[in-house]
């Protein structure tokens, strides 16, 4: 896998985060006075308005909000799928309006890592091969790449599975592998969109308990966005997103 670019050296073109203190140095992401306005005929229509939020190294936040209050919107500016009208978004202190297109993808490959409500995964491919493809993009050899992707899908319980195309794993086996997919470069943060949505509570809590392992044990930042208040309730802490703009809620209680 290739490492060409140290956690904290931000690519060369890049902007770096604002200020050298410490405290800031911590944050594997920060969004500052973040706006994002769509065009909407001839008028624009405000989704974030002047927003901020910060994660530290290994920490757990919940995004929660109505349908339609710009969450899904935020998690893309997040993950530099989309740029803001206004505002900064850096990711280990790289700015993402500060890099090209091809090093923004480089640099999202080696630090962000993405789970959505569906899987998303290829059906043509195997378990081991949906998990490995993020390393193979990465520039890691074939055989790399596969024994990351099956130390993955052993930690995610899916060891005897990895030849197992989607179509023939359960609900909660599929998302298993994007768990694992999502974690197999090592990122510095994974953004989560409603990650146990189309599962059964049995299974969701599964999934839960298997996310929140995972966290302590590799020491990633999650950004989950739910609708499940238990979900939140686990999560270090809570913001919610009203009017555009994020709110703290209270520290949560695992």
């Amino acid at each position: 896998m290739t490492t060409d670019i140290p956690f904290n050296e931000a690519p060369e073109g890049a902007s770096s985060a604002e200020g050298s203190s410490s405290a800031e140095g911590s944050y594997v992401l920060q969004a500052k006075a973040v706006s994002r306005d769509y065009q909407q005929g001839d008028s624009l229509l405000p989704v974030l308005r002047d927003t901020n939020v910060a994660v530290k190294a290994g920490e757990k936040l919940a995004v929660v909000g109505v349908s339609g209050s710009g969450k899904t919107t935020l998690l893309n500016l997040l993950g530099g799928l989309d740029d803001p009208t206004a505002g900064t978004v850096t990711v280990c202190g790289a700015d993402w309006q500060g890099l090209g297109v091809s090093a923004r993808a480089k640099w999202r490959n080696q630090h962000v890592g993405f789970v959505y409500q569906f899987h998303h995964l290829l059906g043509e491919f195997s378990a081991l091969e949906n998990v490995a493809l993020p390393c193979l993009i990465g520039g890691a050899s074939v055989a790399e790449a596969q024994q990351r992707a099956e130390e993955l899908l052993g930690k995610v319980g899916l060891g005897d599975r990895l030849k197992h195309k989607p179509s023939e794993l359960s609900g909660g086996e599929r998302q298993r592998v994007a768990i694992a997919r999502a974690l197999v470069t090592s990122p510095s943060v994974v953004l989560m969109d409603e990650p146990t949505g189309n599962l059964d509570p049995g299974t969701a809590g599964v999934i839960l308990d298997l996310l929140l392992t995972l966290n302590k044990t590799l020491n990633i930042s999650f950004v989950v966005v739910t609708h499940d208040p238990a979900i939140a309730a686990r999560m270090d802490r809570q913001v919610n997103l009203i009017d555009g703009q994020l709110v703290e809620l209270e520290a949560a209680v695992v």
